[in-house]
């Protein structure tokens, strides 16, 4: 799908407190909780395994994966995206399951000519389906420091957030037989890459590889979650029964209130209101 250019739009946010509860996450450095699966060296650790950067150049991108599967919790980690020309390259940071039926929660983030914004692009695949596409330009330049990009997953609905502001909300709509990602464990992931045939205005701006190597930082992983060991066995025991606080979390009043007022000013691509993509109707999930 083509992206969508950004204008440049800058907003200063007062956060405050957006989801119905808080939690103290856990931390794990980069060498204990991911390992580097690709790139020929591109993937670095730092600074005591506490940075992980990622660089692409003409021959290669990298990327990792985390040692372990999840299944359901809370994911924060840091950014900072490539800096000046970044056109044509996409960073992605996502959750996902394996096989032909696989769940999938996605961020990308779509590279863009010097002094034009980022566009976040995020997908939410569940049994293998994805086509649910929502694009976003960001407030802030995500290239000139760290931002914590966040995901909350649990039984009820799936947040998508930036700097503790909810940008997506996802939820379970198994009532009116639309999948919902629940059964299958997910490793978290991220790699840099080349996409100048789609991802910046479409294609129309190609990859600029005397800037090269591009390079996105990683720091701060924080995750509540449950670990999965085997069908069945959890690090939270039963997925049945027992209390974690990101499993009951829920966008509270004011969470809702920032949640549109981003989709209202900052969302340039919503699947459900793309008449040309669906001109018999759109996916059901859309009208509710």
């Amino acid at each position: 799908m083509a992206s969508f250019p950004c204008s440049i739009v800058v907003v200063c946010l007062a956060v405050s407190l957006l989801l119905a509860s808080s939690m103290v996450p856990c931390a794990a450095n980069f060498n204990q909780g991911f390992d580097i699966t690709w790139g020929d060296g591109r993937g670095k650790m730092f600074n005591g395994d506490e940075l992980l950067t990622l660089s692409l150049d003409k021959t290669s991108g990298s990327g990792f994966q985390s040692k372990n599967q999840y299944l359901f919790g809370k994911i924060d980690m840091q950014l900072k995206l490539v800096p000046g020309n970044s056109a044509g390259t996409v960073t992605a940071y996502y959750l996902s399951s394996q096989g032909s039926t696989h769940d999938e929660i996605d961020f990308e983030f779509l590279g863009n000519s010097s002094g034009d914004p980022y566009t976040l692009h995020t997908n939410v695949y569940s049994q293998g389906k994805g086509e649910r596409e929502q694009q976003f330009c960001l407030w802030f330049d995500p290239s000139a420091d760290f931002h914590t990009y966040s995901i909350l997953w649990n039984p009820k609905s799936i947040v998508f957030s930036v700097d503790g502001i909810p940008v997506r909300e996802f939820r379970n709509m198994e009532s009116i037989g639309i999948p919902y990602p629940k059964n299958q464990p997910m490793r978290l992931y991220s790699s840099i890459w080349n996409a100048d045939d789609w991802a910046t205005r479409g294609g129309l701006v190609k990859t600029d590889w005397t800037q090269a190597p591009f390079t996105t930082s990683y720091r701060n992983f924080r995750a509540e979650a449950c670990v999965w060991f085997s069908p069945g066995s959890t690090s939270c025991g039963s997925l049945e029964s027992g209390y974690n606080t990101w499993r009951s979390l829920e966008l509270g009043a004011v969470g809702q209130q920032r949640l549109r007022w981003v989709q209202n000013n900052h969302m340039i691509y919503n699947y459900c209101t793309d008449t040309k993509r669906f001109p018999h109707g759109f996916p059901p999930e859309c009208k509710v």
